[in-house]
């Protein structure tokens, strides 16, 4: 799988992990992020505000408030406000995540 030219062509998230990048569609008060994740491992246990998404291709496991489980394609999970979450990516992943927060991350500067 590959997201198409008009999602490529969205401002691109400005992402410090190595394996992962996004673009990001900006709403005033919420953001969606397109997610193109390698099969990097484990993303750290972290927090933010709440977040749902849909895995668009892949498998990947996350761990919401201490309960894990595995997604697959078509498969969705919402991650509440505040509470630790962390992930691990089985193999390449695709998702579209939608943060309730305007800002969950920054346009990667051209350079």
């Amino acid at each position: 799988m590959e997201y198409p030219k008009m999602i490529t062509s969205l401002p691109q998230a400005d992402i410090s992990y190595e394996g992962l990048k996004g673009w990001i569609l900006q709403g005033q008060t919420q953001q969606v992020v397109f997610l193109e994740i390698d099969p990097i491992g484990k993303v750290m246990e972290h927090t933010h505000r709440a977040q749902f998404g849909m895995v668009l291709e892949g498998e990947m496991s996350l761990t919401v408030g201490g309960e894990t489980k595995r997604y697959r394609k078509g498969d969705t999970y919402v991650i509440p406000d505040g509470i630790p979450h962390s992930a691990v990516f089985h193999s390449k992943v695709y998702v579209v995540d939608f943060f309730d927060e305007p800002a969950r991350y920054n346009e990667k500067k051209q350079q």
